[in-house]
C-alpha cells in the first residue's frame, strides 16, 4: 500500500488533486472514510492570527453506502459537514487541533464499531495540515500497526502536496510579474482601436515570456507590438519585461521597424551574455525570442511591418477576406549580424490586423497549417465588437488549458481624411515664415480652434525657422487635427535640433526651449531622407505667459 501511495498520490502538481488521491487511495484500501484539511496559511494567504488554525476542506472520499463520520465530527467536534473548498476552524482541544498545534498523530476509538485516525500532514519541517482516516464498516477498529502504516502514507502525500504548494506560490509569482508587465489599458490614441488578450500556458508548464504593447508615435501614428520570450518561469517573465522595456525605449526613438528589430536584436545579446556570466545553474543558457513591430499612420492609411523569427500576421479586409501576410521571415532575436526587412502594405480603414504568438495556432493535435485555417475562419466570423472578436478567436482556437501562453492582439485601423490634415510647401527663404503663419491662423480657424491660434504661430515659427536656416529644402509644413494639434515641419537635413541652453546675450538658442514650454511634447523623427520635428499642442484655451514662470524660463536673459 504504500508503493501504491508512491505512484498514485502527487501525480499532478495541483494542491487539490493531490489531497483527493489520498482520500481516494486511502478509501480503497485503508479506510471508509478519509477528510484531508489543509491550513490557509499553506496556500499562501496568511490568515490573522488565532489560537485555532484556520483550515480548507481541500478533499473528501467515503465508501458509497454513507457517510456516518458526519456524525462523529458533529458528536466530537461540535461541527456539522463542511462543503469542499470551504474555511474552518475545529474546536479547541479538539484532536485534529492538538494534531495541528503539535504535529503528533493520535488514535481514537469512537464507539464499539468505529474508529479514527488523526495524521499531521508534515513536509519538510512544515505543518501544512491534517488527515482524518474513519473505519466504521470493517470489523476491526485501527491498532498501532495501522497508525505506523497512515503516517507512512500521510508523510509521502504531504512532500507531494508541498511541492504542489511550491509550485504553485512560484507560478503565481512569475504570473502576477508577467501580469505587472503588460500593459494595464491601451493609450489615448486615434489611429487604431485595438483589444489585446494574454492566457498563460497550462498549469504544469508554468507562466511564458509573451507579450503585447501599444505604443503611440508622433504624427498620430501607432506602434503595434507583439513578442515572446523561449522559455517559462520567472526568468522568461522578467526578460520579457525588460524586452518590452527596450522596445518602448526605441518607439519613443521613432525608429524603423527594421532598424528598431536590429537594436532589439543587440539588446537580447547582451541580455544572453549576462545570463550565461551568472553562477545560477538554472538561468545560464541564451535567452531566446521573437518579436513583430508593426507601425500604421492614418493619414496614409499605410502601416510598415517588420518581424525577427514571428509568426506572420493576419489582415481582415473590407469585404471580409483573410489574408496571411507574407512578410520577410527575419532571424529570431539574439543571432546578431543578420538583416531584417520591413514591408509596407496599404490598410484601409476599417481593416482588420491581427498580431498573435505561435501558442496560438501551434498545438499539438495540429500543426501550424491547421491553425492559420482555424484563425482564417474565427477572423472571417462577423462580431458585434473587437472583445467579442478576440474571444471567437480565442474559443476556436485554444483547449480550457493550452499548451503554451498567448498573446493575442487586435486592431482595427482608423483614417484621417483631408478635413483632420492641411499641409503647405515652404519655400527656403525668411519670408515664407509669415505666410506660414497666415496659413496656419486661417487653418486653424477653418477648425474653430481659434484658442490656439497665438501658440501655434509661435510654435510654427519657431519650427519653421530653424528649417530654413539649418535643413535643407524641400520643406514642408503639416497640422494635424487629431485629439491634439499636431504641428509638424520636414525638411531633407538628417541633422537633428538639440535643445541649448542661450547665454546672457546670445541672439538665438531659445526658440526650442519656448516649444517645449507651449506644448504638451515636442521631437524629432528619422525618415530614409532628412527629418520631421513635431510638437504637440493640447486643444483648449492654454493660459500663456501670464507670468515668467508660466514658461519655466524666468532670470533666462532675453525671454519676456
Amino acid at each position: 500500500m504504500v508503493n501504491e501511495a508512491s505512484v498514485r498520490v502527487g501525480t499532478t502538481l495541483d494542491i487539490a488533486r493531490t489531497a483527493q488521491e489520498l482520500a481516494d487511495l486511502a478509501t480503497e484500501r485503508f479506510a471508509d472514510a478519509v477528510i484531508v484539511d489543509l491550513l490557509e496559511s499553506s496556500s499562501g494567504d496568511e490568515p490573522p492570527a488565532t489560537d485555532t488554525p484556520v483550515v480548507r476542506r481541500v478533499a473528501q472520499q467515503s465508501v458509497p453506502d454513507g457517510y456516518p463520520e458526519t456524525n462523529y465530527l458533529e458528536a466530537i467536534y461540535g461541527e456539522s459537514s463542511v462543503p469542499p473548498q470551504q474555511l474552518h476552524r475545529y474546536t479547541d482541544g479538539s484532536p485534529p487541533a492538538r494534531a495541528l498545534v503539535t504535529g503528533r498523530p493520535s488514535r481514537h476509538r469512537l464507539d464499539a464499531s468505529a474508529s479514527m485516525l488523526v495524521i499531521p500532514l508534515c513536509a519538510r519541517g512544515t505543518t501544512l495540515g491534517v488527515a482524518q482516516f474513519f473505519r466504521h464498516h470493517k470489523p476491526d477498529a485501527y491498532r498501532d500497526e495501522d497508525l505506523l502504516l497512515a503516517q507512512e502514507i500521510a508523510a509521502r502525500a504531504a512532500v507531494a502536496i508541498d511541492n504542489a504548494r511550491r509550485y504553485t506560490h512560484a507560478r503565481a509569482a512569475a504570473l502576477t510579474l508577467q501580469r505587472s508587465l503588460l500593459p494595464r489599458s491601451t493609450p489615448v490614441q486615434s489611429a487604431v482601436e485595438v483589444a489585446c488578450r494574454y492566457l498563460p500556458a497550462a498549469a504544469q508548464l508554468g507562466v511564458g515570456g509573451d507579450w503585447y504593447d501599444v505604443i503611440p508615435l508622433s504624427g498620430a501614428r501607432v506602434a503595434l507590438v507583439v513578442g515572446g520570450v523561449v522559455g517559462h518561469g520567472i526568468h522568461a517573465a522578467a526578460t520579457m519585461g525588460r524586452l518590452r522595456t527596450a522596445v518602448r525605449t526605441l518607439a519613443d526613438i521613432d525608429l524603423p521597424p527594421d532598424e528598431l528589430l536590429t537594436h532589439l536584436d543587440d539588446v537580447v545579446i547582451r541580455l544572453s551574455a549576462e545570463v550565461s556570466a551568472q553562477t545560477d545553474a538554472e538561468s545560464v543558457g541564451d535567452i531566446g525570442a521573437t518579436c513583430l513591430y508593426a507601425v500604421y499612420d492614418p493619414v496614409s492609411s499605410h502601416c510598415i511591418l517588420a518581424r525577427a523569427g514571428h509568426v506572420l500576421p493576419a489582415v481582415v479586409n473590407g469585404n471580409g477576406t483573410v489574408d496571411i501576410l507574407d512578410l520577410p521571415p527575419g532571424p529570431p532575436l539574439g543571432l546578431g549580424g543578420l538583416p531584417f526587412e520591413a514591408t509596407e502594405i496599404d490598410l484601409p480603414e476599417g481593416s482588420l490586423l491581427a498580431l498573435y504568438t505561435d501558442g496560438l495556432i501551434e498545438a499539438r493535435d495540429h500543426d501550424i497549417e491547421t491553425g492559420l485555417t482555424l484563425l482564417r475562419q474565427a477572423l472571417a466570423q462577423p462580431a458585434p465588437s473587437l472583445e467579442s472578436a478576440c474571444d471567437t478567436v480565442l474559443e476556436t482556437l485554444l483547449p480550457a488549458r493550452p499548451d503554451d501562453d498567448v498573446a493575442l492582439l487586435l486592431a482595427r485601423t482608423h483614417a484621417l481624411g483631408s478635413r483632420q490634415v492641411a499641409s503647405w510647401d515652404v519655400e527656403a527663404d525668411p519670408a515664407a515664415v509669415s505666410r506660414a503663419r497666415a496659413n496656419v491662423s486661417q487653418q486653424l480657424t477653418t477648425w474653430g480652434l481659434d484658442e490656439l491660434d497665438f501658440t501655434t504661430e509661435l510654435v510654427v515659427s519657431e519650427l519653421v525657422t530653424n528649417a530654413i536656416r539649418y535643413g535643407r529644402p524641400p520643406i514642408q509644413l503639416r497640422l494635424i487635427h487629431d485629439h491634439t494639434l499636431l504641428c509638424e515641419v520636414s525638411d531633407d537635413s538628417s541633422t537633428t535640433p538639440h535643445q541649448r541652453r542661450a547665454r546672457g546675450y546670445d541672439e538665438g538658442g531659445r526658440g526650442l526651449l519656448l516649444v517645449s514650454q507651449v506644448t504638451e511634447h515636442w521631437g524629432t523623427r528619422h525618415a530614409r531622407h532628412g527629418k520631421t520635428v513635431w510638437a504637440e499642442c493640447a486643444l483648449g484655451a492654454p493660459e500663456l505667459f501670464s507670468d515668467a514662470a508660466a514658461l519655466d524660463v524666468e532670470g533666462v536673459p532675453g525671454v519676456v
